[in-house]
């Protein structure tokens, strides 16, 4: 097991700037998740960690020694792809103990191995067919099972649920967790799917144009996004995002939608000297803290009702506010009493409420 550092690490392609001047520390046995949409650098820093590309500039640690030149199997990490690669021609056992023959430890005791490896994974009674017989979940879990069999300092994930259905991948998440923190190594997984990473990680790092925007727990960067592309990508509906405008007196701040005004006295002290008299701002309010009201109120949002989607336990009703959507989830068995076309009120507390600059910067 072991720690990774990233110290101004810079990947360029040409003049495209894939990976920019990023630098976090992951501790010995941390599972840390990179979190982001295509294209923002995630799987090309996973790769920079693997020795897969090599760096434009910055300096890579793997425990205590430095990587960044050095050649993948100098590195000690195990590596789990996005479509496991395993070998078609060859049996389970033989994908699985790959990198031990590759070492050069010989055949029964690789057998041995994958015998202890697969039986802690339950895959054991498949060590004799090859990739083509068996299940995409029973793929993946070979896959895992070739990255531990060597013991690395550090497992390395690309999306490895990706290709496996919704019931699938609810299992695959939870024996992840589990495998992980059994064998206590550090671990570093590459996702876009946000409930996956709130789910396993222990630290989240969101990546947006190359770059870490924000690095914490799941908890509190879901509470406190760092900036409007964080509160917009994490969540699922993500947060409702209005432009308003601010009205600050001495009793109290007034924020001025399109079609609202709300009335904010509890932050007025918490603006003072933050933001000015008209400034353009962004307020942010996640669906499960609005709720459904049945008038007006100094701390509502009106509303026509655009859409409601019964989910079971809960709803989610969306109201079109001016030219802007606003969804709130409602909790509960039976659906909201709404149609769509009616006046509707959503109703928020106010100590619920994000602000953001226009830029998209969150106010303190």
């Amino acid at each position: 097991m072991a720690s990774v550092t990233f110290e101004g690490v810079s990947k360029h392609f040409g003049s495209v700037k894939a990976v920019h001047d990023v630098s976090f520390s992951i501790s010995d046995g941390e599972f840390v998740c990179l979190l982001g949409p295509s294209g923002c650098g995630k799987t090309t820093t996973l790769r920079l960690i693997a020795g897969l590309e090599q760096a434009t500039s910055g300096r890579i640690d793997i425990g205590d020694r430095e990587v960044t030149y050095l050649n993948p199997k100098d590195r000690d990490i195990g590596m789990v792809f996005q479509d496991y690669a395993l070998y078609p021609h060859m049996t389970i056992a033989d994908n699985i103990t790959y990198p031990l023959k590759v070492r050069g430890l010989g055949a029964a005791a690789r057998r041995k191995r994958a015998e202890e490896v697969a039986t802690s994974l339950q895959i054991a009674n498949l060590l004799d067919r090859r990739p083509g017989q068996i299940s995409g979940g029973q793929q993946q879990r070979t896959s895992v099972a070739r990255a531990v069999v060597h013991k690395p300092q550090v497992f390395l994930f690309d999306e490895p649920l990706s290709n496996l259905d919704a019931k699938l991948r609810l299992e695959a998440r939870s024996f992840l967790k589990h495998l992980q923190q059994e064998l206590g190594v550090t671990a570093i997984y590459v996702t876009h799917d946000q409930a996956e990473a709130m789910a396993l990680a222990d630290r989240i790092a969101v990546m947006e144009g190359g770059r870490v925007v924000q690095m914490g727990p799941p908890l509190e960067v879901y509470r406190q996004p760092a900036t409007t592309f964080v509160a917009n990508f994490l969540g699922s509906p993500p947060m409702n995002l209005l432009r308003v405008r601010l009205e600050l007196t001495k009793q109290q701040a007034m924020l001025v939608g399109e079609t609202f005004r709300l009335q904010l006295p509890q932050i007025s002290e918490r603006l003072k000297g933050v933001v000015s008299e008209g400034e353009a701002l962004i307020a942010g309010l996640r669906p499960e803290h609005l709720h459904m009201a049945n008038d007006s109120d100094s701390w509502s949002i009106a509303g026509e009702v655009y859409a409601i989607e019964p989910l079971g336990p809960e709803a989610l009703v969306t109201l079109k506010v001016g030219d802007s959507l606003v969804t709130a989830r409602i909790f509960g068995d039976e659906p909201p009493k709404a149609n769509v076309g009616e006046k509707a009120y959503l109703l928020f507390e106010p100590e619920r409420l994000h602000l953001f600059k226009a830029s998209g910067e969150r106010i303190p």
